[in-house]
């Protein structure tokens, strides 16, 4: 297909942005309504109805707040609203019936996962459970696979390059499973998946891309793929996601939240948004020749945190697909589409540092950027509050303290406007601050008691675990989630802060199982910990009334190191899922998918105890196999460098060497090759010679890898490496150039 030809097909269904407008403009009349009326009785509760900067402060973040709040709100209730009717009428899934889907003809995709430091064994084992689904549906032939690694650490790099020809050799998968390392980290995740573009973008319609923890069914991809057929001015089709596998107790927390809530928002939204909906980088298929000319991404004209490489950049490749003219959409109802969620708190917490840094750089593009669709202007707007909100509340806070501490400690003054003749008599009714206490919270908990009702209506208490654990469930997320509220809202402000600022992040892998220590945690939470005891010191020494109304927000903070740790415990995940609480359909009806995932195949305990770089030099297999993978000889110059390192290695072993020079040896075929050799040949006393020994013995019935044989081949200094090897063709293509012939 010419990739340059990405003019959309002439629309026939009906017209959705009519539609879509109206229902816009209904819920912000709604909301502006609810925010006014909130607000006046806001202006009401304070003592001088907003005549003073503090109150006027107060009255302005109060009503951008309960305007946040009130836009959930009623996107849940349109979410119970279609569920119950049987679906949104005007999604994309129900334009079209299935035996259109089903003679729909299939189109050359691509499967991208883009991976950095990730643990290889969960990661290519998903690669694995979707390709064997795949193979069932009897439509593999149409779908190829990429692995896009950047990975900077050889004992990581050199293990996913071992694991993905394990991986070829158990599928099969030999021309359809493809593994690449960039050399050079450009642009991070978005320049990982433009370099795969760039080179083989053409050669495809289509191009599924996974998060290192996605997971999706064959039948979802096939369908995916006869959807974007069927309608060809849809550039982004977009999954909702299921939270999957979680283990601790903040995981199973969030999973448990995210399946029960997740269809009642993601369906509100969708319904909202309809053929404006937004990217979220992963689980979700593109058009690739609409995104290769349309979605590239410029560096930001601006200064500070507005000036360089977009940062998250899946909303704004959303944005500029809708200015081109193509629909974005979401679609909840395709499901068996799934990803993990971090396991604790503080690694939440750290990725959420990442996505605040990038939200706020869509300031620029929503305000500077030309020809955006509204629907798209609003995404960003929604996810640039999602993080906002929280120095907002702050603020908030802060601003009440100062109310509360100027009518306790100084006199009052009746004429706060120098322009009133006449006095102005402090007023309180408490009776309304309740109300209007009240009335927010059943904003925030109502939307998550209608998706309980919800489940209940559809008489599937069962797969949660029976009514009374998903009751009981449900009460144990609300009271964590309130629990946690203040811990994310302090760290949310400082991210913004920071943001704001520039401070620059370090790009890092994330981890997705271990849990969290006392020691990380107290570090992590110190300074709001320290912040909550003083205000709530303050707050009692000012007024007994106003330290507990400090307590909701303050004793969280306090509590914040020993919750966070308790949380990523997986011990009691573990313990809430045998006795029947936080649990979701997939847990006890089962999931195919699931189950398919490995246990320990592609990486044996006896190698994942040994750094790769070693595993690399000794094992004759994976030396060989690496062999092939690295590059050419170098120059003399560079060549003399090389022997100079693999001398040093040979002498003084692996651990005298950084991670850079362990990388310059290992992407060298030759420095590979003699380091084998001489390793074999190293005295038993030495530091080769001991680490052989203690590999050997551990890796003894590691057969399959021919390390037995191997062993008595070497012993005595006989083995016979050709340090000029060729590079096998076919693996050098299947690994790094992957084009269909």
């Amino acid at each position: 297909m010419d990739a340059t030809d990405t003019t959309p097909a002439p629309d026939t269904a009906p017209d959705w942005r009519a539609i879509a407008s109206f229902r816009r403009t209904l819920l912000a009349l709604t909301v502006l309504a609810q925010t006014a009326i909130a607000t006046y009785f806001m202006l009401a509760v304070l003592p001088y109805h907003g005549a003073t900067l503090v109150e006027t402060g107060m009255a302005i973040l109060f009503a951008v707040l309960f305007a946040w709040i009130s836009v959930g709100f009623w996107i849940g209730v349109l979410g119970f609203v279609y569920r119950r009717a049987g679906g949104d009428p005007h999604s994309l899934l129900r334009q079209y019936s299935d035996q259109a889907l089903a003679e729909a003809p299939m189109a050359p995709t691509a499967i991208v996962m883009p991976i950095y430091h990730e643990p290889v064994e969960t990661s290519l084992g998903r690669i694995r459970a979707i390709y064997r689904d795949l193979e069932r549906s009897g439509q593999l032939a149409h779908f190829d696979f990429y692995i896009l690694s950047d990975s900077r650490d050889p004992d990581v790099w050199l293990r996913e390059q071992a694991a993905w020809a394990t991986l070829c050799d158990e599928l099969g998968a030999q021309g359809r499973l493809f593994y690449r390392r960039r050399v050079l980290n450009l642009n991070l995740k978005s320049g990982n998946v433009g370099d795969f573009l760039r080179r083989w973008g053409g050669y495809y319609e289509y191009m599924m891309v996974l998060d290192a923890d996605s997971l999706i069914s064959g039948n979802t991809l096939v369908r995916m793929v006869r959807l974007m057929q069927c309608r060809p001015q849809t550039g982004i089709l977009q999954t909702s996601p299921t939270l999957l596998n979680g283990r601790s107790l903040f995981a199973r927390v969030q999973q448990l939240a995210n399946r029960l809530y997740g269809p009642l928002f993601t369906t509100g939204l969708a319904s909202i948004q309809l053929g404006d909906a937004a990217f979220w980088g992963h689980n979700a298929i593109i058009r690739v020749p609409a995104f290769m000319a349309h979605c590239g991404l410029r560096k930001l004209p601006g200064r500070g945190l507005f000036r360089g490489p977009v940062m998250s950049h899946d909303f704004v490749e959303a944005a500029y697909m809708g200015r081109a003219g193509y629909e974005v959409w979401l679609e909840p109802e395709l499901g068996e589409s799934y990803e993990e969620s971090p396991p604790s708190l503080v690694d939440e917490l750290t990725r959420d540092k990442r996505w605040a840094k990038g939200n706020m750089q869509h300031f620029w593009i929503m305000l500077r950027g030309r020809r955006l669709r509204f629907g798209h202007r609003m995404a960003f707007l929604n996810g640039i509050m999602a993080y906002l909100a929280s120095p907002l509340w702050l603020g908030f806070l802060i601003l009440t303290t100062i109310e509360t501490t100027r009518l306790t400690l100084w006199p009052i003054n009746y004429f706060p406007d120098p322009h009133r003749l006449t006095p102005l008599w402090p007023e309180w009714h408490p009776e309304w601050a309740f109300s209007l206490l009240g009335t927010s919270l059943a904003l925030l908990f109502l939307p998550k008691i209608l998706a309980v009702i919800d489940v209940l209506l559809k008489r599937r208490a069962k797969a949660f675990g029976g009514t009374g654990k998903l009751v009981g469930s449900t009460v144990l997320e609300m009271v964590l989630s309130a629990l946690l509220a203040p811990i994310r809202m302090l760290a949310h402000s400082r991210f913004v802060l920071e943001a704001l600022l520039n401070v620059s992040l370090k790009w890092a892998g994330q981890n997705r199982s271990s849990e969290i220590g006392w020691k990380t945690a107290l570090l992590s939470q110190a300074p709001g910990t320290i912040l909550a005891l003083a205000w709530s010191s303050f707050a009692l020494w000012l007024d007994p009334l106003f330290f507990l109304w400090s307590l909701p927000v303050a004793l969280p903070l306090v509590l914040a190191a020993p919750t966070s740790v308790l949380l990523s415990r997986t011990r009691l995940g573990d313990r809430m899922r045998r006795n029947g609480w936080l649990l979701i359909p997939e847990e006890t009806q089962g999931s195919p998918l699931r189950e398919a995932l490995p246990h320990g195949t592609l990486v044996s305990r006896e190698r994942a105890a040994v750094p790769a770089f070693q595993e690399a030099i000794m094992h004759p297999w994976y030396n060989q196999l690496h062999r092939q993978l690295a590059r050419p000889n170098q120059g003399p110059l560079q060549r003399a460098h090389l022997e100079a390192l693999a001398d040093r290695c040979l002498a003084d072993g692996p651990d005298a060497l950084t991670r850079a020079e362990k990388t310059r040896l290992a992407r060298d075929a030759r420095s590979l090759a003699v380091l084998h050799r001489e390793v074999w040949r190293q005295p038993g006393d030495s530091p080769w010679g001991r680490l052989l020994d203690d590999w050997i013995d551990s890796a003894a019935g590691d057969d399959p890898y021919r390390v037995n044989d191997a062993r008595e081949v070497t012993q005595e200094g006989q083995q016979d490496i050709d340090p000029e090897l060729e590079p096998d063709a076919d693996l050098q293509e299947n690994a790094q150039w992957g084009q269909q012939q």
